[in-house]
């Protein structure tokens, strides 16, 4: 007799999309589900900050800035929310309004808190890779740190990591600039 085989259920992003709203953030990857903790008051603080200099920005550029909760739904069975993203003008006609984001960002940020700093740093950084994200930003509110991840040959480079007293400026997002400080109000 055959032992008996476990077959591992992948969920996908139909299923996900019909399950209750029960407040909770949830990945897939690769058809695992993850579940987002709520994140902390430090980390909404930052998050609210870079947002609201990225939303000045997009406004004056006609580019798209879109935060959290938002599924970025790469395949069916690869789905991630990030802290914040943002499509340049050349690109923002790609995302429709009223549907699920179906392309790549052309900036992820994440703000790292330590209940999520291995993922971001780990597995979340490495499917932003390979879906070839042109930039991705982590943003780490407890060091007071803003680091520059850029896609160059399907590989991001060493981070350029940005501290206060620097100027943060991104090579994607044409003209973007802000003195790091200026994120950790506190």
């Amino acid at each position: 007799m055959a032992p008996v085989v476990t077959a591992r259920h992948n969920v996908t992003y139909a299923e996900l999309s019909t399950w209750p709203d029960d407040g909770r953030r949830y990945e897939l990857y690769d058809g695992e589900v993850s579940v987002v903790p709520a994140p902390l008051p430090r980390h909404q603080l930052a998050a609210l900050e870079l947002h609201h200099l990225l939303h000045e920005y997009a406004s004056a550029q006609g580019a798209l800035v879109i935060a959290s909760p938002i599924d970025i739904v790469f395949t069916e069975t690869n789905v991630l929310q990030p802290d914040i993203v943002v499509f340049t003008p050349r690109r923002r006609h790609h995302v429709e309004l009223d549907a699920a984001i179906r392309v790549r960002p052309d900036v992820a940020v994440e703000v790292i808190s330590p209940s999520t700093e291995r993922n971001d740093r780990g597995r979340k950084l490495a499917w932003f890779q390979r879906f070839e994200v042109p930039e991705y930003w982590i943003l780490a509110p407890v060091e007071e740190r803003l680091e520059l991840l850029k896609l160059r040959k399907a590989s991001y480079i060493r981070p350029r990591i940005f501290r206060r007293g620097d100027v943060f400026r991104s090579e994607v997002l044409a003209g973007f600039s802000c003195p790091v400080e200026s994120l950790f109000p506190w």
